[in-house]
């Protein structure tokens, strides 16, 4: 995790567009590469992205083979009926916009809630502070100006998207319980590109 001295640059900012949204809008994209606090990043999202992933497996839809296997085991219970809805939504600049200590807060609650006191030999403390550090040390020029992000974790850095996923464990965990208990679904997909840091979050479930 320790960032080289030779290599160690300032983020920088750029913008990529989005041709699928209407009015094409952009993304804002802080190239990290070479940060000090990328090792950082990188090393937490290897450590909790297989945990998060494993504990919400039963409500994350891997691709669309996924998802059509799963609406057929739906079907075949009986619980597809003519006044079925298939729902989709999405979460708009959600990466961008996290409250930063609200979401170290559900960070903590997530892994306490699995009874996770150290991961891998890492306290939890450790993991709060070393993910504060990722981002609250976020700081980035753009147009020859320098910023320091304080809303939200940067488009680039491996470990935004994990904390991201946590961040809507909180919101999604009762909704996915309340549709459990009527026999309908909640499924959410998440697609990433790890290269490019481009991502996009929809969430899918039946009424």
């Amino acid at each position: 995790m320790m960032p080289k001295r030779e290599n160690v640059q300032l983020a920088y900012l750029y913008f990529v567009p989005k041709p699928l949204k209407e009015g094409i809008p952009s993304r804002p994209i802080v190239s990290s590469t070479y940060m000090p606090t990328t090792g950082i990043s990188k090393f937490l999202d290897r450590l909790l992205r297989p945990l998060f992933d494993r504990h919400v497996r039963s409500t994350t839809t891997i691709d669309g083979v996924d998802l059509i296997r799963r609406l057929q085991a739906y079907t075949a219970c009986g619980y597809l009926k003519l006044p079925t809805y298939l729902c989709t939504f999405d979460i708009t600049d959600l990466y961008t916009t996290l409250p930063q200590e609200k979401s170290l807060d559900i960070l903590t609650e997530f892994l306490l809630e699995h009874g996770y006191i150290k991961v891998n030999t890492v306290s939890i403390d450790a993991i709060r502070k070393l993910a504060r550090l990722v981002l609250t040390e976020n700081i980035f020029t753009y147009e020859k100006r320098f910023y320091r992000q304080v809303v939200g974790g940067a488009m680039g850095s491996a470990f935004t998207l994990t904390l991201a996923n946590v961040f809507m464990w909180k919101w999604e965990k009762r909704l996915a319980q309340q549709q459990l208990n009527t026999n309908e679904i909640y499924r959410r997909r998440v697609q990433h590109l790890r290269k490019s840091a481009i991502v996009s979050i929809s969430f899918i479930y039946l009424l």
